[in-house]
């Protein structure tokens, strides 16, 4: 299409291409299909359709929950509000209060495939298409449609959202606008978004430590000035967020002690440490040391939640002392006058990496995690793999990591009959990438690790198709599943951790003084000059393009993903003394 001057079809293209696979892949089976009485997620997210058409608001939290009692945050109550109601329009007796559990018509069936397609293409495919001419606007539009066409292929996030039946496209969606209004300047806009994340699935959670560390180091970086003014700017409109959300559950609309209905459904901590084989800390070392066994519940929620901080700690200092290390200098005498800040800080493009440090942590070492909650650190590892070229770890890592997501979700994908699509979406997504983990035209101790890891899972999988498992294990397939995934996640929270380093080093957040001084703006042509942060690095090692204004160093093989508006394009500096800090 390039060739052919149809550039402008190529983003519906690749949309309407997804769109197709994505409801391919909803013609099979589901979670829960057919197997009563309490069914699976399918049956969960139709149910709260039907309990908040018919129930109070009072009511939504409360009403039966021995039968999928609602549990998550209230924009996905509206959502599943919303839902019922076109859906009755269509057929009432779809969303017949109590009568229409277990309902699993044609029609209902394709309602219901709908929806996720309809809220996945409204907020997470717009989120992608900003992300690939925000983040990498400084790339060529081929090379940002090509990291496009990859996002948009996921194979785990189309298992699960259009296999298996959830809606996590629309809480990833929502993070990853906030992602992208943080990165042209709009950081209000950016914590209104965080906050509908927030508010659609709890899981979001796990990026909050990095969400809220990088706001926070950017109100360092800005000074106490505008950094304060920003600083009561995002605690105000957050907390306004909030409560619109909650609002049906406060007063005057509700007694204050209706807040807590949400709240204990939302946090479940009674539930234990885990359910599930998940490929976690705790699934993986309980093969040896039988945490239920010997530690009471209330020691689990307090060591899972030191390990959780101590996980994503790493993060959260770097960001911080990197915003400190590079925080504007205070103009003084007559310069304030002319001074002026950036929208955009040097310290963003930590951001990714801080997110996949702290959604890794939570994965790794918190209480009550699921095996679809790999999805949440699966999108910053896809956004830098987006961002990188075969001939780097990050590719390579990016790539290990998503097919060993997919691979660590198969017993779950087998208990939905999805053994087709598994594979055919591995085989496509990887086939698209041109990527062949048994090329040995190129060694590492990465390459090494993955083919390692491919062959066990191979193995794995051959033997499951062969051998019954014994009687006295009837779990040994999924601990084998486990103990092959977790080492892989553990190694990606770590590096992650390694790189955040690294690019905060080659910034200046870390090691010598580095700071930004607010200059008077001159009438010569270099007032009208970028302030630019490091951009892209070639697969030789070699940093290419320039560096910023403020002297930021470019680390030999650090590649950053670009900014794209916040790094691409020449700006003005503004002549005023007013600082926009939205």
């Amino acid at each position: 299409m390039h060739q052919e001057n149809m550039k402008a079809w190529v983003v519906p293209s690749l949309v309407l291409a997804s769109i197709w696979v994505k409801w391919a892949v909803g013609l099979g089976s589901y979670s829960g299909q057919g197997t009563p009485p309490m069914f699976g997620d399918y049956e969960a997210q139709r149910h709260w359709m039907e309990l908040t058409i018919h129930l109070p608001t009072r009511q939504w939290y409360t009403y039966d929950l021995q039968y999928w009692g609602l549990d998550y945050p209230p924009l996905t109550a509206y959502v599943s509000w919303l839902c019922g109601i076109v859906g009755s329009w269509v057929d009432p007796l779809w969303f017949a209060l109590d009568d229409s559990r277990g309902i699993e018509t044609s029609g209902s069936k394709v309602f219901m495939r709908a929806t996720v397609l309809f809220f996945d293409t409204l907020v997470y495919v717009p989120a992608l298409v900003m992300f690939a001419r925000v983040w990498q606007g400084t790339r060529s539009s081929r090379t940002q449609n090509l990291a496009l066409a990859l996002l948009l292929l996921q194979p785990a996030l189309i298992l699960i959202d259009f296999g298996h039946f959830q809606y996590n496209s629309v809480m990833l969606g929502f993070t990853l606008f906030a992602m992208n209004f943080f990165a042209t300047g709009h950081d209000l806009f950016g914590a209104v978004c965080f906050v509908l994340s927030l508010g659609f699935k709890q899981m979001a959670l796990y990026y909050a430590p990095a969400i809220g560390t990088y706001l926070l180091a950017k109100c360092v970086y800005l000074g106490p000035s505008a950094g304060s003014k920003l600083f009561i700017r995002l605690a105000i409109i957050t907390i306004l967020s909030f409560l619109a959300l909650f609002l049906p559950f406060l007063p005057p609309f509700a007694p204050l002690s209706a807040i807590l209905d949400p709240i204990t459904r939302i946090f479940p901590f009674n539930r234990g440490l885990f359910e599930d084989k998940v490929a976690n800390f705790w699934c993986a070392t309980n093969v040896v040391l039988k945490w239920k066994l010997w530690a009471p519940q209330g020691a689990l929620i307090k060591l899972s939640t030191a390990l959780t901080a101590f996980g994503f700690f790493p993060a959260v200092a770097t960001l911080l002392f990197s915003g400190y290390k590079l925080r504007v200098q205070p103009a003084t005498g007559d310069e304030k006058s002319t001074s002026f800040l950036p929208k955009q800080t040097p310290i963003l493009p930590l951001l990714p990496y801080a997110l996949l440090t702290s959604s890794l942590s939570f994965f790794l070492f918190s209480f009550q995690v699921h095996e679809k909650t790999i999805l949440v650190p699966l999108l910053p590892m896809t956004l830098l793999l987006s961002g990188s070229s075969p001939e780097e770890v990050t590719f390579e890592l990016g790539m290990l990591m998503n097919n060993v997501a997919v691979f660590s979700m198969w017993p779950l994908l087998k208990r939905d009959d999805l053994g087709v699509q598994y594979i055919a979406l591995l085989v496509l997504w990887n086939r698209l990438l041109g990527y062949n983990p048994f090329r040995t035209s190129r060694r590492s101790y990465i390459r090494l690790l993955s083919l390692v890891v491919y062959t066990a899972a191979f193995v794995l999988h051959l033997a499951e198709l062969l051998i019954s498992p014994p009687t006295r294990l009837p779990d040994i397939f999924p601990v084998l599943n486990v103990l092959i995934s977790t080492p892989v996640f553990v190694l990606v929270w770590l590096w992650s951790i390694k790189r955040a380093i690294e690019v905060s080093w080659a910034l200046g957040g870390l090691g010598s003084r580095s700071k930004v001084t607010q200059k008077p703006v001159s009438n010569s042509s270099t007032a009208t000059k970028l302030h630019r942060f490091p951009v892209e690095g070639g697969a030789d090692g070699k940093a290419h393009g320039s560096t910023s204004d403020i002297g930021l160093p470019r680390a030999s093989g650090m590649r950053t993903m670009s900014l794209g508006f916040a790094q691409g394009r020449r700006r003005t500096i503004p002549r005023s003394g007013s600082v926009d800090i939205n």
